[in-house]
């Protein structure tokens, strides 16, 4: 008697091929509310048989379909010639946002510090989700919240917003509450994704309630053990149900029904859930981590969780939740799970950028205008933009920093290489209030740092090399002419603070500094963008116990002859009082008036002692020329 031919095999690739093709076909029908991979049911227990499942919002007769004009789904899908099985079960999903109220607070819901994962988060706007594990940048190596958009963001949020810990459903004041900014979020097939910068928190990356941090990532399998710690459930297992699940998913009036990838996860019979509830409202964001062989949680996540049934669809399967695929989570927001050699352990306090008190005397940043404050790029609330040791003010109309101060400890300088370091975008402000490469591309104007890459270069190795990356953003970068190149006074002027710490005993050998370009209205305009004429730079120390500060302009203008120069000419460096810079520049600085001594009688020229009183503006052609 012949035998039957073995069932030829599907290439599993070609089957997730399929599903994808089938979610992009029957999503659309308004009673699918996801497609994936799964096993066949019968009697509401799985068969072991591999179909593409469908999950409806309500099961219909096939008399009634017809009735109602819906078509009927396939009851298989030929993949390479093999027909493949489908199923058809009732389930409905919801984003996990929707909260039940508690009487007693938790741990997960009041502020940590520092921060952990398994505790409440939240945009200012929204309620409360979950602090799912602590992520490290790729490209920078700082570590980061990871959450889903809908609680890091939502409808009413945008990057650079405040993310406070824990959710205002949690504890409303949220002035108080601030634990980092938003830098990166995703919604789409990709998954429901957001990252935070920490800042003004320590972190311990162990998730509470499992006792590991997240190292690694797998890829889910049917049938794998899974178990996620959330804001409202805490700890829960489940079972992956489904992979290459593509579910439909309404995220309100301003944002629709998104389409969202990932995997299903269903309960696990050996470790019941209270009410068979694996995930309730506020478990947004928890990670799904995998075991090991012995049945212990591991540092592999598998998923991030982003929703739940909206109901009991059917009676005695218990609760079913749905997650993004960590691997996609985490390339589509540039992330790591473990930090690299050089990324940091904990955030530092200088990454809340420039310190006014860092001379133990207050040196403010510079007061803009009304008009100008009001064509600031706002981060949040504040037209500050903080960094690794410096802060600046970005003008949305020229797309350059009207300001930059910064702190320098010489003291603790490191020598550190730029090599492989390349200019990049903020990630904290729109590219479009950004210039970029397309300005400097195949003509000689120059990326020119305002904050010196050297002069922010100081302390521990982590905190010195993210300073040294960070001091490459585009908001730190102005454009300059050729003629400025050319003028050989490029040298000079990044030598003023050199000269300082060098003839003046300096107090601690702190130096806080501020700068930035001069906006006139005849800059000229290239490729969209006016190139400043003018750069200005102030700064302060402290000598003998009192504060100084020496302000210096490098322009085309004759100050001395009060000539303005026409087209390109010759650039000139200047030392003239602050109260002038103030006139040219529309900021107030305020104190600093006050520490300028361009008007004393008699003052120290470098080099030469005391000498008689000098021209307030005086033309500094070489560092000895610098009245200190």
């Amino acid at each position: 008697m012949a035998r039957k031919p073995a069932p030829r095999k599907i290439d599993p690739e070609r089957l997730k091929q399929a599903v994808r093709e089938a979610a992009d076909a029957y999503l659309d029908h308004p009673n699918v509310t996801s497609v994936g991979i799964g096993s066949k049911m019968a009697g509401g227990k799985p068969t072991g048989e591999l179909c593409i499942q469908f999950t409806v919002g309500r099961k219909i007769a096939p008399q009634a379909l017809v009735e109602e004009g819906i078509p009927p789904l396939p009851a298989s899908i030929t993949v390479d010639g093999v027909k493949v099985p489908t199923d058809v079960i009732e389930r409905r999903y919801k984003p996990s946002w929707q909260l039940v109220p508690q009487t007693a607070k938790d741990p997960r819901k009041r502020r940590q510090d520092p921060l952990v994962p398994g505790i409440s988060i939240s945009h200012p706007k929204g309620t409360a989700g979950t602090l799912g594990c602590i992520v490290y940048d790729r490209q920078e190596g700082r570590p980061h919240i990871l959450s889903n958009w809908h609680v890091l963001q939502g409808e009413g949020g945008k990057l650079g917003d405040d993310i406070v810990q824990p959710g205002p459903f949690d504890d409303n004041r949220v002035d108080d509450n601030q634990a980092g900014v938003l830098v990166r979020s995703h919604l789409g097939l990709a998954g429901d994704c957001a990252i935070a910068r920490i800042e003004g928190r320590g972190i311990d990356p162990e998730i509470l309630g499992l006792g590991v941090a997240v190292d690694r990532l797998g890829k889910p399998e049917l049938g794998d053990r899974v178990v996620k710690s959330g804001r409202t459930t805490g700890v829960t297992w489940g079972i992956v149900t489904r992979i290459e699940t593509t579910v439909k998913l309404f995220y309100g009036d301003a944002v629709g029904t998104k389409k969202i990838g990932g995997f299903e996860i269903g309960p696990d019979p050996d470790h019941p859930a209270a009410e068979d509830e694996i995930s309730k409202g506020g478990d947004s964001g928890s990670a799904w981590l995998g075991f090991d062989p012995q049945g212990r949680p591991t540092g592999v996540m598998l998923g991030l969780h982003f929703g739940g049934e909206s109901d009991a669809a059917d009676a005695g399967e218990g609760d079913f939740a749905l997650a993004c695929a960590a691997e996609s989570v985490f390339k589509k927001l540039e992330i790591e799970p473990a930090p690299s050699e050089r990324a940091l352990a904990v955030p530092m306090a200088a990454a809340s950028g420039y310190d006014p008190g860092f001379l133990g005397t207050a040196v403010a940043v510079p007061v803009m205008s009304r008009a100008q404050a009001a064509d600031a790029v706002k981060v949040g609330d504040s037209t500050t933009i903080r960094h690794t040791h410096y802060s600046l003010a970005l003008s949305k109309a020229r797309r350059l920093a009207r300001w930059v101060a910064w702190n320098i400890d010489g003291g603790q300088i490191r020598l550190l290489s730029r090599s492989g370091l390349k200019f990049v975008l903020d990630p904290l402000v729109d590219a479009k209030w950004q210039t970029d490469d397309a300005l400097y591309v195949a003509n000689r104007l120059d990326r020119g740092h305002i904050a010196r890459r050297q002069d922010l270069v100081w302390g521990p190795p982590e905190e010195a090399a993210r300073a040294n990356r960070e001091s490459f953003y585009f908001t730190n970068i102005a454009p300059q002419h050729e003629a400025y190149n050319q003028s050989g006074l490029n040298g000079l002027w990044g030598l003023l603070e050199n000269a300082i710490l060098e003839e003046v005993e300096v107090e601690h050998l702190r130096i806080s500094a501020l700068g930035g370009p001069v906006f006139r209205d005849d800059d000229p305009v290239y490729r969209g963008v006016a190139i400043p004429r003018d750069f200005w730079k102030i700064v302060a120390y402290v000598e003998a116990g009192a504060l100084k500060a020496k302000a210096f302009l490098l322009t085309q203008d004759d100050l001395l002859n009060r000539i303005e120069a026409l087209g390109l000419e010759q650039f000139r460096l200047y030392q003239l009082p602050i109260a002038e810079l103030e006139s040219r520049t529309g900021l107030d600085f305020g104190d600093l008036k006050a520490a300028d001594d361009r008007t004393a009688p008699a003052r120290r020229a470098r080099g030469r002692g005391v000498v008689a009183a000098a021209p307030v503006v005086t033309v500094i052609e070489s560092l000895d020329d610098i009245v200190l």
